[in-house]
């Protein structure tokens, strides 16, 4: 974040944040109270350590780091914003075809373990299939990074594919309630098809969600699905990826409890929207970068650490037979009408 950045979110901040001087001392000032949640949520330093950098004591860091997470979720209201309208919808589906070449696509789905400190008298509620105290975000982005959805605060102990069935976005996937465009015919085809969200095999394919085909016996046409869906929800890892890399609190463990670090994750999400537009905010060198002529993948830096816990799928789903239609019909179109060029020689 530039110096021009952090004045333009101090700006927007500071009427929530500034407290009154008193006749015993004089009010931490917004910028101070500010740039010390920023330096926390950038390092993941302990209040401890923070205190000599700032000169505030862990006492008041605590309280001022959440206040000032509050005030940014608040003022950043719109940073994140489900769309409300079949034409927002729309917009974002064209973003997917224009960039990722997956027509009718509204998102891409998915989740991340955020480890935090054992509540006390919580017992296992918490407690992970991978070992370690966490709580969820649950994440839908679209083809430009960027969060339509994030849903923060499901226990860690919930099966990674149930997660999303916690969350309002996800009841709304399955129950059909989305204000969703119609099926409408995909390019240069007179297949017409649903909207629908890529997922990966953690969560079970319905209606509007697809997912890869499972296994390793898989046919040409499967194959080539695969990795055009691959195309699209690797957004969605890069994102997380990016968020990781860019907010350090994210590499710790919060050593808070699970209401408050669900207000540390939703600040960060929330601040990545707004950075996103920012020229100062760069990441290219972070995400998956792909070769047109080779079709091969390079891996963005992000992968290399290992403190991202995404979700991951224990057992085989059942899906249902409408979507296995609507996946085979993808399936048949990318291979055909919708083919790029470059797809035979990723396979290779």
């Amino acid at each position: 974040m530039d110096s021009e950045t952090f004045e333009e979110l101090l700006g927007i901040v500071a009427p929530l944040i500034a407290k009154q001087n008193t006749c015993m001392r004089d009010a931490i000032t917004p910028n101070m109270r500010l740039s010390s949640t920023l330096r926390y949520l950038a390092t993941g330093e302990k209040f401890e350590d923070l205190k000599f950098l700032t000169v505030i004591s862990p006492r008041s860091l605590g309280v001022i780091v959440i206040e000032t997470c509050e005030a940014i979720i608040s003022c950043l209201s719109n940073a994140i914003k489900v769309p409300q309208s079949e034409i927002e919808w729309k917009a974002i589906a064209d973003g997917f075809e224009e960039i990722w070449n997956f027509p009718n696509c509204l998102g891409a789905i998915d989740g991340k373990h955020i480890a935090i400190k054992r509540p006390p008298n919580s017992g296992a509620l918490y407690y992970n299939y991978k070992k370690f105290y966490s709580i969820v975000l649950m994440a839908t982005v679209n083809a430009n990074y960027e969060f339509i959805v994030a849903d923060v605060g499901t226990n860690g102990r919930v099966s990674d594919g149930g997660v999303i069935k916690n969350t309002e976005f996800g009841k709304a996937i399955y129950n059909k309630t989305l204000p969703l465009p119609g099926p409408s015919q995909l390019p240069k085809s007179d297949k017409v098809l649903p909207y629908v969200f890529v997922a990966d095999n953690a969560f079970q394919m319905q209606g509007h969600l697809i997912k890869p085909y499972p296994g390793t016996n898989l046919t040409n046409t499967q194959r080539i699905f695969n990795y055009r869906l691959s195309r699209a929800r690797r957004i969605v890892e890069n994102v997380f990826g990016i968020l990781v890399s860019r907010f350090g609190v994210l590499q710790t463990t919060i050593q808070l409890a699970p209401e408050k670090a669900q207000i540390i994750v939703l600040a960060c999400c929330y601040l990545h929207n707004f950075l996103r537009k920012k020229k100062s905010y760069s990441f290219s060198h972070l995400i998956d970068q792909e070769d047109e002529n080779s079709g091969s993948i390079a891996q963005g830096a992000w992968r290399r650490e290992s403190h991202l816990n995404v979700l991951e799928s224990a057992h085989l789903r059942n899906s249902s037979n409408k979507a296995k239609e609507i996946r085979n019909n993808f399936a048949e179109y990318f291979i055909n009408e919708g083919a790029v060029s470059w797809q035979q020689k990723y396979l290779r």
